[in-house]
C-alpha cells in the first residue's frame, strides 16, 4: 500500500512527490463507463481533495475495483469525463458545442474538483445572463387618418400598441365647410415571440416617415 501512496510536495501541493519521482509507474488506466482513458498520476493528483487523487494514492477507504487490464472501474458517463480530464491536464475548460455545461458540472461535483466546479458554474451564469439580455424587438405600423379621427384612433388603439410618431402628409381637402388635413400615425408594439421568417424591424417606409416627422 505504501508503494502506491502519493505525497504532496512543498510547492503548493499540486503534484505528488512520489508520482514525479517514479516515472515507471506514472501511467494510470481508467475505465469510465466502458471507455478506457490513459493518463498520468501527476494529472490525477492536481486536486488533493478530489476523488481521482484518492484513487491515485489507493485510498483504503475508497472502493475501487479494476477490470481485467488493471484499469480502475468508474461507473460514470465517459462523454462528460473527457472535459474533466482535459481540465486536469491543462487547466482550461473546453466543452464541445454538443455537450451541456450542466453535464460537465455533474461530473465535476462527483469527482469533487472544486476549481472546476466554480469555473463551470461561472460559465453557466454567463450563458444564462446572455440569454436573458436578448433585446426587445418591435413591430411597426403606419396608419393613415383624418384630423377629426386622430383622438378616436389614439384612444382606441389595441392593448400593447404605443403611439410613436405623427406625420402630416401636407395635403388638405374640403369636407363640408371645413378643411380637413390628413396624417400618418406610426405605432409600435413589443414582439415577444417572433415567428420564423417574420421581421420585427421598422419598414423602410416607417423609417422615412419618422425621419420626415422629426424634421417638421
Amino acid at each position: 500500500m505504501a508503494e502506491n501512496s502519493c505525497e504532496l510536495n512543498g510547492s503548493g501541493g499540486s503534484v505528488c512527490r512520489r508520482c514525479a519521482a517514479a516515472p515507471v509507474s506514472k501511467w494510470v488506466r481508467l475505465n469510465v463507463g466502458g471507455t478506457c482513458f490513459l493518463t498520468t498520476r501527476q494529472t490525477l493528483c492536481r486536486d488533493p481533495k478530489s476523488f481521482l487523487y484518492r484513487l491515485c494514492q489507493a485510498d483504503p477507504d475508497l472502493d475501487s475495483d479494476k477490470d481485467e487490464t488493471g484499469a480502475y472501474l468508474i461507473d460514470r458517463d465517459p462523454t462528460y469525463f473527457g472535459p474533466v480530464l482535459n481540465y486536469l491536464r491543462h487547466g482550461k475548460l473546453v466543452i464541445n458545442k454538443d455537450l451541456a455545461e450542466e453535464g460537465v458540472l455533474e461530473e465535476a461535483e462527483f469527482y469533487n474538483i472544486t476549481s472546476l466546479i466554480k469555473l463551470v458554474k461561472d460559465r453557466i451564469r454567463e450563458r444564462d445572463s446572455k440569454t436573458s439580455q436578448v433585446p426587445v424587438k418591435h413591430v411597426y405600423r403606419v396608419l393613415q387618418c383624418q384630423e377629426e379621427e386622430l383622438t378616436q384612433m389614439v384612444s382606441t388603439m389595441s392593448d400593447g400598441w404605443k403611439f410613436e410618431q405623427l406625420v402630416s402628409i401636407g395635403s388638405s381637402y374640403n369636407y363640408g365647410n371645413e378643411d380637413q388635413a390628413e396624417f400618418l400615425c406610426v405605432v409600435s408594439k413589443e414582439l415577444h415571440n417572433t415567428p420564423y421568417g417574420t421581421t420585427s424591424e421598422p419598414s423602410e417606409k416607417a423609417k422615412i416617415l419618422q425621419e420626415r416627422g422629426s424634421r417638421m
